[in-house]
């Protein structure tokens, strides 16, 4: 009987300790971190740490200060893994977002509606008044401010002026997707329905409740904002978590996901003001063409993306928790937003984690 009281509890310590050596083996996931909305903190993790490919890093980098990169972050969970600055750019500079920024009149507007300021639904004019287009006011007052954000105004998208004598009627609202600078009338939207200066309601509702730097300018038709890379990042890390900084709410849920997912079913890979990776097919600005397929058919599907002018980019990546910045001139022919480089990229990007 001894012998087998002996022998069980044996069998017992060996379970334990077997059970205690798989858990020390699987690593453990990180909490997400938020950096302080003051001062120069931010923690890091190692490529070693994620158990990444150091031998594919230099590559990446080799690339980046080719393709004319002034900075280049990678975060995941929060954590800074890569942060690497060129051609005389630095930490502290600043540098514009172009249409990358577009993704920051989105998400101010959403939050504009959450304090039931506005509502996307509404018609423009409700907010702008009469003739803020030359068209006739039945076809105006098709154009609601969910169609801006959607990119379906039905606008002739063929000057960025949104004088309204610039504002001409191509199709009815809603039936044709076409890259429009008209966006940047939401702006005007939310002064009117905040009552506050755009800089100074987009600064208290976002950018200082998330740590940004930053400023809004006005180049010739174009409202641009600039920041260093460090904000630009800070504002990914807020999307990557739903619209939430640590517990506070920025963003609801509810309109990050309408978003973050495809708003119309003209142009699969767009939802409001971001673009969609993964998605069956999708538009490109000044083209009416479909193309099918993946946007960046290198990168992970569920990516959202913010895309500039002359290659500014935000990547958000949930399913890898990662978030993906780059500032810079061109990297090859100027272009609008997308271009041969994202493909490129995200092969280098892949080789580290693959």
């Amino acid at each position: 009987m001894t012998k087998t009281i002996c022998k069980i509890l044996m069998l017992l310590i060996c379970i334990g300790c077997s059970k205690e050596d798989n858990t020390s083996d699987t690593a453990q996931p990180q909490s997400m971190y938020f950096p302080p909305l003051t001062g120069n903190t931010w923690e890091t993790t190692s490529i070693t740490d994620l158990k990444w490919n150091q031998n594919a890093v230099q590559p990446l980098l080799d690339y980046l200060e080719l393709k004319n990169s002034r900075s280049f972050i990678i975060l995941v969970n929060g954590r800074i893994v890569l942060e690497n600055y060129f051609n005389d750019h630095s930490a502290t500079k600043n540098w514009y977002w172009a249409s990358a920024g577009k993704t920051l009149t989105a998400t101010v507007t959403g939050i504009a509606q959450q304090e039931e300021l506005l509502n996307i639904n509404n018609k423009v004019s409700q907010y702008l008044g009469n003739n803020w287009t030359s068209e006739t006011l039945p076809k105006e007052n098709l154009i609601t401010c969910k169609h801006l954000l959607t990119m379906t105004s039905g606008l002739d998208d063929s000057t960025d002026d949104v004088e309204p004598a610039n504002l001409i009627y191509k199709a009815d609202a809603g039936t044709r997707w076409a890259y429009h600078n008209v966006y940047v009338k939401l702006q005007d939207v939310v002064e009117t329905a905040s009552k506050q200066n755009w800089s100074d309601y987009f600064n208290t509702k976002l950018r200082d409740k998330i740590g940004m730097n930053g400023t809004w300018i006005q180049l010739g038709v174009n409202s641009v904002y600039t920041s260093t890379t460090r904000s630009m990042a800070r504002f990914g890390l807020l999307m990557l978590n739903k619209g939430k900084w640590e517990n506070n709410t920025i963003l609801n849920e509810t309109y990050f996901n309408e978003a973050t997912t495809t708003s119309q079913n003209i142009n699969l890979g767009y939802g409001y003001l971001w673009w969609l990776n993964g998605k069956a097919n999708y538009h490109l600005p000044q083209s009416q063409l479909t193309f099918q397929g993946s946007i960046i058919p290198t990168a992970p599907n569920d990516m959202f993306m913010a895309l500039g002018k002359n290659d500014q980019k935000i990547y958000v990546i949930p399913s890898k928790k990662m978030v993906v910045i780059r500032m810079g001139d061109a990297a090859d022919a100027e272009n609008l937003a997308l271009s041969d480089f994202d493909k490129v990229l995200w092969e280098k990007i892949n080789a580290l984690y693959q």
